[in-house]
């Protein structure tokens, strides 16, 4: 199941929890009515009125029809005002739960080991690098993505993950987040969230007028009887709640993390990372249990956060550690416990040492198919090409980008053109705009180690963006002002320059409204026909070189949509125009559509058999502007 696959069954899975829910809102409405129902008999009985159940559903319809509505609003404005309160994206979770960010410049050695893992996964994903959280209070062997897309996106681990697990191990349980980022689960997870939230809400009143039904009990007047019934009543009311909202995340969860448990062996090409966390949390006595309330976000996480006897919303741990490692027998944990921690880290290491040694890019990296099944699930090759670009950035540049301060001038040096007159262009409009300080910042990441080369840029741009979201909105505003100043400083726009600017524009949009943000949509190619053909030409034009070259390149491309491909190359003059018009148009495409599309585009990129770096980031920066993060892809030297 390819990235586009996932991104279908997503959605398919967000159209079942809509019916779902209405299904558990529905049976709860009837449950309540059923209640108010027998009250009212009893009530009928004691006054020596023998009513048959009809008369009495008769004689209080209004009484009846007022409890549905009134039980509908509760349990529907309780899912809104969760939804709402959710809208600042995944790093809100991990807050209320007691998450503490971990702070781009940390100089604690596990916290920046985590931070390491995440950023190399990130940038071998092609999304930018999460929000992440340490929950400080928990010791126990867990973590959770949350968020509505990859550019509000956060991913949290308890204290227990950093302090229990090796490098191979944490990169094992990070990449199975990123599949939940990368797959769709992560919104339907938050969506989720929010949804049993007004469901939940009436297990908790439940609960709450259960102790104190005592009250009522003592009661010796006639109504005693009844409100001590209401009072049981609304609690069987709220475990019928508690029954469907976990019925619902059983359901959902499940099968979703068999796929993500197989995702990180995919991403990281060691079953051992993975299934070694899993048997650790086999092994310790707190496992992967939370010490706060892990109702609400029980779906979430990595592994189950309190001990459930039904609906649990993960697989028996036996169960997940046979799929990826088949040799594994229960009866091993025990040895294991006494080898996991003496072993592991030396023989990881050596394997490790191994792998960079002797792995080399595939020649299926190298065609549109090969690009396509990597999408969302970036292999090895490619996070050791995140660890060699990462590398060839400079320290100082790297600092740069991960402090708040300095992330606007590290999104402006990568900016900044080869040629000095134009440079010196756009320093002074960073000057006019941003002030003097912001200038002397630039010119100092450009002292200190030249022009980024282009596979840097974009990388760059994601290891700054967590900074960078962090600060106000008018403040992004006139960062977003100057980036355009410098990208208008020669007179004249290269396309990857303003794909590059709107990719700025668009995670930072996204990182302030990210419940505004949808990632695929219901249109086929066939409806935007004319915008693809205008999207392949204009890639076509810009991505290649030599008379013919463009006219054979858009011929691929068209003949990959099933279009004819002797259809002319058209002249696009105003081609920022046209991809202003095309893109926002294309991005409303199915993810079975965009997935032909991006292979199209992919074909057009590489119609002549090679990719250079400009090749490259033009076509990864096309496909994030329509929410396809494609991964880092190796160019020969």
């Amino acid at each position: 199941m390819n990235f586009f696959e996932h991104q279908d069954r997503a959605r398919k899975q967000t159209r079942w929890l809509v019916v779902a829910f209405v299904l558990a809102v529905l049976a709860i409405v009837a449950a309540i009515d059923v209640i108010l129902l027998l009250a009212l008999g009893l009530t009928s009985y004691e006054a020596g009125e023998a009513l048959s159940a009809t008369q009495v559903i008769a004689a209080n319809a209004p009484l009846l029809a007022g409890g549905a509505v009134a039980s509908a609003a509760v349990i529907g404005l309780a899912s809104l005002f969760k939804t709402a309160s959710l809208r600042s994206g995944g790093g809100q979770v991990a807050r209320q739960l007691g998450g503490t960010l971990v702070e781009s410049d940390t100089r604690d050695a596990k916290r920046r080991r985590l931070r390491n893992v995440v950023e190399e996964i990130a940038l071998a994903s092609g999304v930018p690098v999460p929000e992440i959280y340490v929950l400080e209070q928990e010791s126990g062997i867990n973590a959770f993505a949350a968020g509505f897309t990859p550019s509000d996106a956060a991913v949290a681990v308890t204290r227990g993950t950093l302090e229990k697990l090796d490098r191979n191990e944490l990169q094992g349980v990070i990449a199975h987040e990123f599949s939940h980022i990368l797959n769709g689960d992560m919104r339907i997870n938050i969506r989720l969230m929010g949804t049993l939230f007004g469901i939940l809400l009436l297990a908790l009143i439940g609960r709450r007028v259960l102790i104190h039904s005592h009250i009522a009990g003592r009661s010796r007047d006639k109504n005693g009887a009844i409100v001590l019934m209401i009072a049981f009543g609304l609690m069987a009311v709220g475990y019928v709640g508690l029954f469907f909202g976990r019925w619902i995340k059983a359901a959902v969860s499940r099968q979703r993390e068999y796929l993500a448990d197989a995702s990180a062996v995919q991403f990281t090409r060691d079953p051992d990372g993975i299934s070694g966390a899993l048997k650790k949390i086999a092994v310790y006595s707190d496992a992967s249990y939370l010490d706060a309330d892990s109702e609400e976000i029980s779906h979430m996480l990595f592994g189950d956060g309190r001990k459930m006897m039904m609906f649990s919303t993960h697989p028996p741990l036996n169960k997940r550690i046979t799929r990826v490692d088949p040799q594994f027998q229960p009866e091993d944990l025990e040895r294991l416990a006494a080898r996991i921690q003496r072993d592991q880290i030396q023989a990881r290491r050596a394997e490790e040492k191994r792998r960079s040694e002797s792995a080399t890019p595939e020649k299926r990296m190298f065609d549109a198919g090969g690009i396509i099944d990597g999408i969302g699930q970036p292999d090895w090759e490619r996070m050791l090409m995140a660890a060699s670009i990462a590398a060839s950035i400079p320290d100082h540049i790297t600092q740069a980008a991960h402090s708040t301060e300095w992330a606007p001038e590290v999104l402006f040096y990568t900016l900044l053109d080869g040629d000095r007159n134009v440079r010196e262009q756009q320093l002074l409009a960073v000057s006019g705009k941003m002030g003097g300080d912001s200038e002397a910042q630039v010119k100092a990441l450009f002292k200190a180690a030249g022009v980024p080369s282009p596979e840097q840029r974009l990388p760059l741009l994601e290891i700054a963006f967590p900074a960078l979201k962090r600060r106000p909105p008018d403040f992004i505003s006139r960062v977003l002002d100057t980036a355009q100043a410098m990208i208008d400083a020669d007179g004249r726009v290269d396309i990857f320059e303003y794909l590059l600017a709107r990719v700025i524009k668009m995670h930072l949009w996204e990182s302030h409204n990210p419940h505004r943000v949808r990632i695929s949509g219901d249109k086929k190619i066939a409806d935007y026909s004319m915008e693809a053909r205008a999207l392949l030409a204009v890639l076509a034009r810009h991505g290649s070189t030599g008379p013919g070259s463009a006219e054979a390149a858009f011929a691929v491309g068209l003949e990959t949509l099933g279009m004819d491909p002797q259809t002319p190359l058209p002249d696009e003059r105003d081609w920022m125009a046209v991809m202003d018009s095309a893109l926002p148009r294309l991005d409303r495409l199915k993810s079975a559509e965009k997935e032909k599309l991006v292979t199209a585009m992919a074909g057009v990129v590489l119609h002549d058999g090679r990719l250079d770096a400009t090749e490259m980031e033009l076509l990864r920066v096309s496909s994030h502007l329509i929410h396809v993060p494609l991964p880092l892809l190796h160019v020969p030297q």
